[in-house]
């Protein structure tokens, strides 16, 4: 495992999510060396799918940048030393929603 705490940076998770998430990251990093990033988002988004339901996102790396649109709740982005780690179940964007509906409604006209 990277050496020091990890450290959250943004999250809107419960608190035993967040734990859960953190824990997760650990064990990958005992099970998986540091630079198999691919290997540890996809340990953890499987157990994560498992636990909380299907749908989840992780992207693992120490330089990547995002914008994701998440479902409330369902959030975290943290660091393990120069590790970064972001876990998030998607949603679509309320927008994006009604703009395929109503293209929908003009096909159907």
């Amino acid at each position: 495992m990277l050496e020091g705490k990890a450290v959250i940076g943004e999250t809107d998770m419960l608190q035993t999510m967040q734990q859960d998430a953190l824990n997760l990251a650990a064990k990958a990093l005992d099970i998986f060396d540091v630079t198999e990033a691919t290997e540890i988002a996809r340990f953890i988004k499987k157990e994560f799918d498992t636990t909380y339901g299907p749908g989840w996102q992780c992207i693992v790396g120490t330089d990547f940048g995002s914008f994701v649109t998440h479902c409330s709740g369902c959030f975290i982005y943290f660091c393990i030393g120069s590790l970064a780690i972001l876990l998030f179940k998607g949603s679509a964007a309320p927008e994006a929603e009604t703009n395929r509906f109503a293209a929908l409604e003009a096909v159907k006209a």
